[in-house]
């Protein structure tokens, strides 16, 4: 379509809009998967006038999710779509004169992912390299002449005739990893590329990996995340290192911390180096929160700018006039936009009852954000003088003939004195003082945090006719660091107390029917699900997805083999504790709630073992059970049919066991 017919229309749409028939409202279903799109990766022009982004579309035809860029203009009033095409594009950036933007795609039959340039003027992108392995990372230079990239080793296996790939050789300590399955040798380097010669000169080789590279604002050097531990496979430990951006050029290493530091992003002025770090210095960092730290170009102690904040804080960003950095900050259901000064003090810039998730200087005071609210999926937003200004309207038709449920908070008590941030989702328009069948639906993690975001599945299971529980238990984020590592090698004892709380307190307070309660989730939640109903019979229905109950069994077959020797210690040595931690499976006897079991056929990280084990335990006691498998699906389910299934699969087992048909 020509670009100027496009702007026209684009125009013209809010006056159809406003002309057209009031749309009836109607429940959300599970259908409507295929019509929510997702939007990611927001990035501003170097004149702060317009935004790129990504934008993630469900193709039914081909049963997968395919992503195009767009570009709004910083006052909204302008969209404008730059891609369409079958391949994909993602990972939009802007040269840095603003007059060319680049992308990543596997067009024209490529194997591999290249990067191509689009002028903004207009015209059929060209594509600019040809590389023969994956790219992880680019960013283009300051000066636009060159691109620092992250490239994985090339991988020769399937290099045959045949095409018949040869064994697997594995003798890395971590030897497996969910999606990327099976881990030979192989590391991704520093790479430099001149975009004019096309040369690809190397930074970095051995057998280490480097990430988040980024440049010095005079383009003379690269900073960038590094472990060069003797082992790094039995360690959480990264480091922050500089490199002069040519061939044969030495890296220095500015950080010394034993824990992890990662995120660097250098001040305007070249002279500071701004991070994140862990709060502990341990081999295994699971249960901690990054801390806010900055160090000067040269090395040296850092300054540790949030430490006394005890919250998880992400994505610093210094602001254009390098005075200040910008975070985003979890803190008890809400993620909001922070700006320290460089002497430690925190001013909260946005914030309420929901989730701020990217974070992009744009000018003095002015910040571009990705916000979602318990209403409405992520939008663009501009934040200016603290105030959020929509720029985009992505999930307006989205939304239009939806009715959806009713969101609050609430704290409960356990049993052992704690105190538990909870979310509550309502059906819309449901009965007052109505007790309603409830579903306890467990975030995973478990360090996360169920927030006042848009959440899909939750929304649909309320659209089912039931009160949805989030319970954010200890081993959550959001609440310090002493909660989040309060189930530190005691699995499934405080968080089942926490669950039993909130169930308690909304039994109490006449929202749930005590005879009508049902329990599930996926990954931890679902581990936590067969905790919950090996402890407590009360849940008449549940559905555990990629959870496990037999920990025993799964040391050397999931991605975990690090943390399990630390937290738990091997299990040669520590058996009482592994067989303690095994409950559910050990006394599956004791259940007595219909359970129905998922799992991704190709997941490493909670392989499907563990719900096969649970599976075959109820069908052995005469349990009510079913096992669902998702084929070629890894821990995350991301065929749109697959999770348009699992959601009718959720509704179907919860109205068989919750919904009598007398009702």
């Amino acid at each position: 379509m020509n670009r100027s017919i496009l702007l026209i229309l684009l125009a013209l749409s809010p006056l159809v809009s406003v002309a057209q028939t009031p749309v009836k409202k109607r429940p959300i279903k599970s259908s409507d998967i295929y019509r929510l799109q997702s939007l990611s990766d927001p990035q501003i022009s170097p004149d702060g006038k317009w935004v790129t982004y990504g934008l993630s579309t469900v193709d039914t035809t081909k049963d997968k999710r395919n992503s195009d860029l767009w570009m709004v203009s910083w006052d909204g009033k302008e969209t404008v779509q730059l891609t369409n095409t079958p391949e994909g594009e993602s990972r939009a950036r802007f040269s840095p004169d603003g007059k060319y933007i680049s992308f990543v795609s596997a067009r024209q039959g490529a194997t591999k992912g290249q990067i191509w340039l689009m002028d903004r003027r207009g015209g059929e992108a060209k594509k600019l390299t040809d590389l023969k392995t994956d790219l992880e990372e680019y960013v283009w230079s300051p000066d636009g002449k060159k691109i620092a990239m992250v490239l994985r080793d090339p991988d020769y296996a399937d290099s045959a005739k045949t095409k018949v790939r040869k064994p697997y050789v594995l003798d890395r300590y971590h030897f497996k990893a969910d999606v990327k399955g099976y881990l030979e040798k192989g590391s991704v380097h520093l790479y430099v590329y001149d975009v004019a010669s096309k040369k690809l000169d190397t930074l970095t080789t051995g057998n280490y990996d480097e990430t988040s590279p980024t440049w010095s604002p005079d383009g003379s050097q690269l900073a960038f995340v590094s472990n060069r531990t003797e082992d790094p496979d039995r360690n959480q430990n990264t480091d922050i290192y500089v490199i002069d951006a040519k061939k044969g050029a030495t890296m220095k290493q500015l950080t010394t911390w034993p824990g992890s530091d990662n995120n660097p992003e250098w001040s305007p002025d070249g002279k500071r180096i701004a991070y994140t770090r862990s709060t502990a210095s341990g081999n295994f960092l699971m249960y901690d929160q990054p801390v806010l730290a900055v160090i000067s170009r040269d090395g040296g102690e850092p300054t540790l700018l949030s430490k006394a904040l005890d919250r998880p804080v992400r994505n610093p960003r210094w602001a254009k006039d390098g005075q200040t950095i910008g975070v985003l900050v979890q803190d008890d259901r809400q993620t909001y936009v922070g700006q320290y000064t460089l002497d430690g003090k925190l001013a909260k810039v946005a914030s309420g009852n929901r989730v701020f998730t990217e974070l992009e200087p744009v000018a003095s005071g002015s910040w571009l954000t990705l916000m979602s609210d318990p209403q409405t999926p992520g939008e663009l937003y501009a934040i200016e003088s603290g105030a959020p200004r929509r720029l985009t309207h992505v999930h307006d038709a989205f939304l239009a003939p939806l009715e959806l449920a009713t969101v609050e908070g609430f704290t409960s008590k356990s049993k052992d004195g704690a105190q538990v941030s909870n979310v509550l989702y309502k059906p819309a328009n449901a009965a007052a003082n109505k007790k309603m069948p409830t579903i306890f639906f467990i975030h995973g993690g478990p360090v996360a945090q169920d927030e006042f975001n848009f959440d899909l599945t939750r929304q649909l299971l309320a659209a089912g006719g039931y009160a949805v529980v989030a319970v954010n238990y200890r081993g959550s984020n959001g609440r310090g660091l002493d909660f989040t590592k309060a189930i530190y090698a005691d699995w499934g004892n405080k968080e089942v107390l926490d669950i039993l709380g909130a169930t308690d307190y909304v039994v109490e307070k006449g929202i749930a029917d005590p005879d009508r309660l049902g329990i599930g989730g996926w990954s931890y939640g679902g581990i936590l699900t067969n905790y919950t109903i090996a402890t407590d019979t009360r849940f008449k229905a549940a559905a555990s997805g990629a959870g496990s109950s037999l920990q025993l069994s799964m040391y050397g077959i999931d991605q975990y083999t690090n943390q399990y020797e630390t937290e738990l210690g091997a299990p040669w040595k520590n058996t009482d504790k592994w067989l303690k931690l095994s409950y559910p499976f050990l006394k599956a006897d004791r259940i007595k709630t219909p359970t129905l079991f998922m799992a991704g056929e190709k997941d490493f990280n909670v392989p499907t073992a563990g719900s096969e084990q649970m599976f075959q335990a109820l069908r052995s006691l005469g349990i009510p059970t079913q096992l669902i498998i998702y084929p070629g699906q890894f821990h995350g389910i991301s065929v749109p049919s697959y999770q348009k299934d699992r959601i009718d699969r959720y509704l179907q087992w919860f109205d068989k066991y919750l919904k009598p048909k007398t009702m």
